[in-house]
C-alpha cells in the first residue's frame, strides 16, 4: 500500500495489520484513526526518524513509552528540543509522519523562554495542521500556558475566531475548554465562563460544522458548573431569527441540562 494513497484505518489496534503497523513505527505513512496513532511504536519512529540522538536521549525516550500518551509526548518533545535546539522543531513540523509534527507541538510547549503570544505564533502552523492528531497535539501541547495566563490568552485567541481557516477557529474553542479533553480543567473558566466570551461570541454562527462542535462541547463543558449561565447565553443567541449554525451549537451545548 503506498503511504500516499487514502485508506481506512483501523479503529482497533488488534485490527491493525502488521505492515502497516511496521510502516506507522518508520515514519513511512500517517495514521488515520486514533487507534493506530496510540499503538504505533514511538521509539522505533525516534530512532528512524533522530537516528543521531545520544544513548541517554534514546533511554529517557524508552522509559517515557512507558507512559500515558500525553505525557510519552511531553516527555519526547522535551528531550528532543533538549537534544537538537529550536532547530529540531523546523525538522518535526515538515515532516511526512504526523506524529513527528506531534512531537513538533510538544517541543513549542517546552521552549522555557517564550511568552505567549510568541508560542501561539510559533504553534499556529501546527494548529493549521491537514491531520486530525496533530492539530490535537497542537492545541494540548500549549493549554497549560495558556490557563497560566488566562486573559492574555483569551485576547490573543479572540484574533484567532475571524481565520479563513476552520481548523484556527477551532483551535480558539477547543485549546480553552473549561473541562477539557486529556487535560486538566481550567477553574477559572468553570467558575466564570463568560470571560470567554470574545472566543465564543464570534462562532456562535460558525458555517463550519467542526466549528460549531467545539463551540458547543465549550458550552457543554460549562453547564457542569454553571448551567444558569448556559441557558441565558443560549436563550440570547436564539433570539430573532438565529442562523442554523447557531440553533444547532445550541441544540447540542443543551444537551445535558435539565
Amino acid at each position: 500500500m503506498s503511504p500516499s494513497l487514502p485508506r481506512k484505518g483501523a479503529t482497533r489496534a488488534t485490527d491493525i495489520p502488521p505492515d502497516v503497523l511496521d510502516a506507522l513505527s518508520h515514519g513511512e505513512m500517517q495514521t488515520a484513526t486514533l487507534a493506530e496513532c496510540m499503538a504505533l511504536d514511538q521509539a522505533r519512529l525516534l530512532r528512524a526518524v533522530f537516528p543521531e540522538l545520544s544513548p541517554d536521549a534514546l533511554a529517557a525516550a524508552d522509559a517515557a513509552c512507558k507512559l500515558g500518551i500525553l505525557k510519552r509526548m511531553s516527555a519526547i518533545g522535551a528531550l528532543l528540543l533538549e537534544e537538537l535546539g529550536t532547530a529540531g522543531i523546523e525538522r518535526s513540523r515538515t515532516h511526512a509522519a504526523d506524529m513527528v509534527r506531534g512531537w513538533a507541538c510538544f517541543m513549542v510547549g517546552a521552549r522555557p523562554e517564550l511568552d505567549l503570544q510568541a508560542r501561539l505564533a510559533t504553534i499556529r502552523p501546527l494548529a493549521d495542521d491537514s491531520h486530525f492528531g496533530v492539530r490535537e497535539w497542537a492545541w494540548m501541547s500549549v493549554r497549560r500556558h495558556l490557563a497560566r495566563e488566562l486573559d492574555i490568552a483569551i485576547a490573543e485567541l479572540s484574533a484567532w475566531t475571524s481565520s479563513r481557516s476552520e481548523y484556527v477557529r477551532r483551535f480558539a474553542t477547543e485549546a480553552l475548554r473549561p473541562r477539557g479533553v486529556w487535560s486538566a480543567h481550567i477553574a477559572e473558566l468553570q467558575r466564570e465562563p463568560g470571560r470567554a466570551l470574545p472566543i465564543l461570541s464570534p462562532l456562535r454562527a460558525d458555517p463550519s460544522v467542526y466549528v460549531q462542535d467545539s463551540v458547543a462541547n465549550w458550552l457543554n463543558d460549562a453547564a457542569k458548573t454553571q448551567p444558569g449561565w448556559v441557558r441565558d447565553l443560549c436563550d440570547q443567541w436564539l433570539r430573532g431569527d438565529p442562523a442554523d449554525a447557531t440553533r444547532r451549537i445550541c441544540k447540542r451545548a443543551s444537551r445535558n441540562l435539565k
